[in-house]
């Protein structure tokens, strides 16, 4: 009797550890950090926008610009990625992005209505009219990624960089309703955060980053719709972009 009931206080203990067990987690590809380097390519989709900065003639006129519209773009980018210690890598990811970007023009109630006397009294902001102006762009991120402790299979990061981006897109007429041109180049500063996913063959990653654009990328030039152009006294890019990456 005493036999059967030392088994099951064994039985009882070994319970628990052996439920554990049948909890565990299989780490896939558990020595994937330690690669000196490796690579993959990025799909992903954004959304692009401009930062305005009034000008003393708009205020004066009542005529503003501002981007109301965010039209969904595409990327695609190529991976390459260098490993600096267990929590840094340092990335390079050369690739193309699509985007349309639409400035809605309003006349304010209060200012002056261009090309009439006197004040507009209405209350609402008029609509006067529209431009869509897309990008095509080369781009060149240049990034380092702080990784956190990896979890089983996944590891959450932040990342920070600078990227360079050339636009070449066609900069149209005033018959196409184009009234204001970009500089192509301009220089941005990244930020963002995502997770990788250690999958059985590959990492999976999912990324939210935010770009700046340092330089003012409006394009002066002579134009019979002069005042769009006056409206503006600065105007810079911003990019969101949710990529997606497979290592």
């Amino acid at each position: 009797m005493n036999d059967l009931r030392n088994r099951f206080l064994i039985l009882l203990l070994l319970f628990p550890l052996t439920a554990g067990a049948q909890r565990v987690i299989v780490r896939n590809m558990p020595e994937y950090d330690h690669r000196a380097m490796h690579f993959g390519f990025t799909l992903g989709v954004n959304t692009m926008d401009f930062r305005i900065r009034a000008s003393e003639y708009a205020v004066n006129e009542g005529l503003f610009a501002e981007v109301s519209t965010l039209t969904p773009g595409f990327n695609i980018n190529i991976v390459s990625n260098f490993r600096l210690g267990n929590h840094f890598d340092f990335r390079m990811l050369p690739g193309v992005a699509f985007g349309q970007r639409r400035i809605n023009y309003y006349r304010i109630p209060g200012g002056r209505v261009p090309g009439e006397s006197g004040w507009d009294s209405r209350s609402e902001p008029i609509k006067e009219g529209y431009q869509d102006m897309e990008s095509s762009f080369i781009e060149f991120p240049f990034i380092f990624k702080y990784k956190s402790v990896r979890i089983n299979n996944y590891r959450p990061y932040l990342i920070a960089g600078t990227s360079l981006r050339y636009d070449l897109a066609k900069n149209f007429s005033e018959e196409d309703g184009i009234y204001l041109s970009l500089k192509p180049f301009d220089v941005y500063l990244e930020t963002g955060f995502g997770i990788d996913f250690y999958l059985p063959f590959f990492k999976f990653s999912t990324e939210l980053k935010y770009a700046t654009g340092f330089l003012h990328v409006l394009e002066p030039r002579s134009s019979r719709r002069q005042r769009y152009q006056d409206t503006i006294e600065r105007l810079h890019s911003n990019l969101f972009i949710l990529s997606f990456h497979f290592e």
